[in-house]
């Protein structure tokens, strides 16, 4: 591997990073580096998240600035207020042998006053946010015309958080003459736009697969019951005793109710995200690399500042609905060449979603059963053991006492002594997790199994009727028409299989005499209904199921709508409803999307 001697830093720089421990570059930093230091063209740099891309652009940017001229020669666009603090502190760090280099930031939740002065001052470098910059060029507080390098770093993320037009006027702002150096972990199209309509010719470096994921992160799932989602955060964290990593959640609310539920059962946890003010935020981030806390919750455009090597979980509350999320997520942990863990919690729904995400980054993804109580006791035991193996003995202070202790327990046994250490820290815990239930749920293609196993020698007929989505019949529409026609209810109809012209569906052997009765003679629009016993089985996954319990749809919400409702279905005017709900707000999945949105 090339050495940071071998890449043409000069001494100063060379000293910092010495310091900082930085031994050798990374893939990133050894082909973007020399390219950089020429300071003769536009550059693209694509690497994951975590491959030191900050140093990558910082150390030959350090170089190219003349710290004779006071004013604004580079400005350096960071998605997150996070993420600009790191970056600056960066800068700081690895400038710290080069005199009279100032490196300003400015972002939001601070007071813009100051951030003016120190920018009069006398700034060399700016890190910015692209919402405050765009504010202090609205005041005429900063001027960019004599900017020479400007560096996008994550751009893709700036565009996913909406940054797209600010950032067209940011760049309009800056000499036509300067260099534009991009760095992101993704290259979706309106990156490529920006390459396209304020680059020339920029040599473009790509470090790894373009979207895809650090081969040292371990890719897992656990399949669940939304209901059960908190317990088995709760089961997993357990499970994992040194566990230092981040809980992603998708809106502001979740994270702060996650964080006070974890705090509440006796975790130390705390939450991150846009709701608390730059002082809040600047605490909880200091706790979390101090590691008072062990884990912290946070908004995925929150978590976006965090640079820690040494996570060893990423956690999704629940999955992202982008790639790049994904991406960006996971590539918290597994930092620095190390390796981490990146778990999702799922339901059966997002199954699909876990493989187009295995296929597009191409991972494997380990499903893995969520831990039982005994085997989270038996890990946690474990690791106590192990910390009481390697306790440092202060014979000094305890050495005076060890005779009055040695008399106090010479009446015990070495077992029993062990025993009742044990018990001593684990009886709460271990009382906790007796009897405690099997949090694991059946994947789509396990429940489909079953379910035409188990209707083979059920107690239901199937049913054929030449009716089916041709002449307008949805599910709703033919269990109102059986209720209509015969009476019998929708709690008593099982799966429901809908063709072109035709459809099946299962009922309870008692009621098919009823069934084919009350169809006797009935009219579908112009078409005479026929209706008969199938002697043909569903396939599985072919259909959906009507009945509480085995719901192939809203299985994570308790059973589907239909299920829920079914024993109610008195006539058309309540199905009518009901056909209605899906369009509007009433519908489980507009609401769950407006919770999502908030």
């Amino acid at each position: 591997m090339n050495s940071f001697e071998n890449l043409g830093l000069s001494e100063a720089i060379l000293g910092a990073i010495k310091e900082l421990g930085f031994e050798n570059p990374t893939p990133i930093q050894e082909k973007a580096i020399p390219v950089l230091l020429e300071g003769r063209s536009d550059f693209v740099g694509l690497a994951q998240t975590g491959t030191g891309k900050t140093a990558a652009y910082g150390l030959p940017l350090l170089e190219l600035i003349e710290q004779d001229q006071k004013l604004p020669q580079a400005l350096i666009l960071s998605p997150t207020r996070e993420l600009g603090i790191q970056i600056a502190d960066d800068l700081r760090l690895f400038s710290k042998n080069i005199l009279n280099l100032n490196v300003v930031n400015v972002y939001g939740g601070a007071s813009i006053d100051d951030q003016i002065r120190k920018l009069r001052r006398g700034a060399h470098v700016i890190v910015a946010t692209p919402g405050r910059l765009l504010d202090m060029i609205r005041r005429k507080a900063v001027d960019l015309s004599k900017i020479e390098y400007l560096i996008l770093d994550e751009a893709d993320e700036m565009l996913n958080m909406g940054f797209k037009e600010d950032i067209d006027v940011i760049l309009s702002s800056t000499s036509e003459n300067k260099l534009t150096w991009l760095f992101s972990a993704t290259m979706p199209n309106e990156v490529r736009r920006i390459a396209k309509n304020y680059m020339t010719d920029p040599v473009e470096v790509t470090v790894g697969k373009a979207n895809t994921s650090n081969v040292n992160i371990s890719h897992q799932y656990y399949l669940l019951n939304n209901r059960d989602r908190y317990n088995v955060l709760k089961r997993v964290v357990d499970y994992y005793p040194e566990i230092f990593g981040i809980v992603f959640c998708r809106t502001r609310k979740e994270t702060q109710e996650v964080a006070e539920l974890l705090m509440k059962d006796g975790y130390a946890a705390d939450a991150l995200h846009g709701d608390l003010s730059q002082v809040q935020r600047d605490k909880v981030m200091r706790s979390f690399k101090n590691k008072t806390i062990q884990l912290l919750v946070a908004t995925d455009v929150a978590a976006r500042g965090i640079d820690i090597d040494d996570l060893t979980h990423v956690i999704h509350y629940n999955l992202p609905d982008e790639l790049e999320y994904y991406t960006h997520r996971s590539g918290r942990t597994a930092r620095a060449g190390r390796s981490g863990i990146s778990i999702a919690l799922i339901t059966p729904r997002d199954e699909r979603k876990v493989r187009d995400l295995a296929k597009k980054l191409n991972v494997e993804f380990a499903q893995l059963k969520v831990p039982g109580g005994e085997e989270v006791c038996e890990r946690q035991l474990l690791h106590y053991m192990n910390r009481i193996k390697e306790v440092n003995i202060e014979d000094n202070n305890i050495g005076a006492h060890f005779e009055a202790i040695n008399n106090e327990l010479s009446e015990l046994s070495r077992e029993d002594i062990i025993k009742k250490f044990v018990s001593l820290e684990f009886n709460r815990f271990m009382d906790f997790y007796k009897n405690t239930p099997d949090l694991n749920m059946k994947s789509s293609t396990q429940k489909r199994a079953q379910k035409t196993h188990e209707s083979v020698d059920s107690n239901e007929d199937r049913m054929f009727i030449n009716i089916g989505i041709k002449d307008g019949i949805d599910v709703p529409r033919l269990l109102t028409l059986i209720h209509k026609q015969c009476g019998v209810r929708g709690k008593n109809i099982g799966r429901v299989d809908l063709k072109g012209v035709f459809s099946f569906f299962d009922v309870e052997k008692e009621f098919t005499n009823e069934i084919v009765k009350g169809f006797a003679g009935a009219v579908v629009g112009d078409r005479a209904v026929r209706i008969e016993v199938s002697g043909d089985r569903p396939s599985s996954g072919g259909g959906e199921s009507h009945r509480k319990g085995r719901s192939s749809r809203g299985s994570d919400r308790g059973g589907s709508d239909r299920s829920r409702g079914g024993s109610d279905r008195g006539g058309s005017k309540r199905e009518s409803f009901k056909d209605r709900r899906r369009k509007t707000s009433d519908s489980p999945r507009y609401s769950e999307r407006k919770k999502r949105e908030a």
